[in-house]
């Protein structure tokens, strides 16, 4: 149970001008010895208050150290292993996700200066910077959990924090078939198309599980194939030899050093790689991308918000031409379906659910218009509880150039009939 705010707030400032944290480098300083110089202290300030005789001091002193030197009362969220998400609305209100469902929490920061020092202990531990002047901010924590920062005045219910959680255990293809989100045919389908090096592009709405997918796709990767991925906030989970994961910067506080995906990606095709993985596409690093997979480095992976695969195609036309690059539609389109093999499409349901929902490979161009087919596809029952994975009957149009070399394939995958259950 969190001490009273008025308490909390006492103390927690109590307790900062006793160490004088503010002048303190607690970057440098080892947290275990910073968190034990905090609780003496701040144990002999509660000695010295005259607190009622039935008050737990031992939980009072933990929660005013966590907020003063960690994360404040978000600790025990974090340590929840059932906790995927967690939502800070402002000093007073804390949500989460617990399997794929929001919920409201008795959570609560003493103030919002004590939710804000905790912002900035946040990004500082990453070489990042979040102020009046820079209100936006990405960051990770130290177990790689993806935290976002909007500060007010752009958030008027005070400073939001949302930290998705870094998955304590690496999921795999089985994981992902005993949780329903896939079938073990589209497994077989996906483990093909990474072995062969088709280009694959993972789709889907905010947390639908886009990351999370395109991580399971890259540990099939074969081990003596050379990696480079690229990301805003390092999230992958890659347990390949030969990796070189590359990290977005952000400018200084003079405006400068900035390192974008885009220039990333365009440094990546000089490490020779034999995979290039793009955490996601949001903008002109989409036309650099497409550039590298239409220039020998076949079987990359990336993934993009999209609302289906048709949508998907749309959204890559915009993110091309917001490169600055002038390019006319046609030529775009041409680029699109020479690059693009597979889309992979994951949603998330209304119950929580995560699911591939469909597989679409493209096939080139017709009349102008890039061309596709649909080779699996989720069917929800009409009683929207249940549904099921299915093949389509559509053979791969490349799977013919893989017959021809010799490859032995598996067809009965393929067959129009149901392709495994969901739930």
């Amino acid at each position: 149970m969190q001490p009273s705010p008025e308490l909390a707030r006492t103390l927690h400032k109590a307790l900062l001008a006793s160490l004088d944290l503010r002048r303190r480098d607690i970057v440098q300083m080892p947290e275990t010895e910073l968190r034990a110089l905090a609780a003496e202290r701040l144990s002999g300030i509660i000695s010295q208050l005259n607190l009622p005789p039935a008050a737990d001091t031992r939980a009072l002193v933990q929660f005013v150290v966590n907020e003063a030197i960690g994360l404040g009362p978000l600790e025990a969220l974090l340590a929840d292993n059932s906790v995927s998400e967690i939502m800070v609305n402002g000093a007073g209100r804390v949500f989460v996700e617990r399997s794929g469902r929001l919920e409201s929490t008795p959570t609560r920061f003493s103030s919002e200066a004590a939710l804000r020092a905790v912002i900035e202990r946040v990004v500082s531990r990453v070489g990042r910077r979040v102020d009046d002047a820079s209100p936006l901010a990405d960051a990770r924590l130290s177990d790689g959990s993806r935290v976002n920062v909007v500060l007010a005045p752009l958030s008027l219910c005070g400073a939001a924090l949302t930290i998705r959680k870094f998955a304590r255990r690496r999921l795999n293809v089985t994981d992902l078939v005993a949780l329903g989100a896939i079938s073990a045919p589209m497994v077989t389908f996906l483990t093909e198309c990474v072995r062969h090096r088709r280009n694959i592009v993972v789709s889907g709405g905010t947390g639908s599980g886009k990351t999370t997918l395109l991580n399971v796709l890259s540990s099939l990767i074969p081990e003596s194939e050379r990696i480079v991925t690229i990301e805003d906030a390092a999230e992958l989970q890659l347990a390949h030899e030969n990796l070189v994961p590359l990290e977005a910067r952000t400018a200084n506080i003079e405006g400068r050093g900035e390192i974008t995906i885009r220039d990333l990606v365009r440094n990546a095709l000089r490490m020779r790689p034999d995979r290039i993985v793009v955490g996601e596409c949001r903008g002109g690093e989409a036309l650099d991308m497409l550039q590298a997979m239409n220039t020998g480095h076949d079987g990359s992976l990336t993934t993009a918000h999209a609302n289906g695969p048709r949508d998907l195609l749309s959204r890559l036309e915009v993110m091309v031409l917001m490169s600055g690059v002038e390019l006319p539609l046609q030529a775009v389109r041409e680029q699109i379906a020479a690059a693009v093999d597979l889309i992979v499409h994951i949603a998330r349901f209304s119950c929580g659910a995560r699911r591939v929902t469909g597989i679409v490979e493209v096939t080139g161009m017709d009349a102008g218009v890039i061309s596709t087919q649909e080779l699996f596809r989720y069917v929800r029952t009409p009683s929207r509880t249940q549904g099921r994975f299915e093949a389509v009957g559509q053979i791969p149009a490349f799977y013919e150039s893989l017959r021809t070399s010799g490859v032995a394939l598996d067809y009965s995958i393929f067959r129009r009939e149901p392709a495994g259950e969901g739930v």
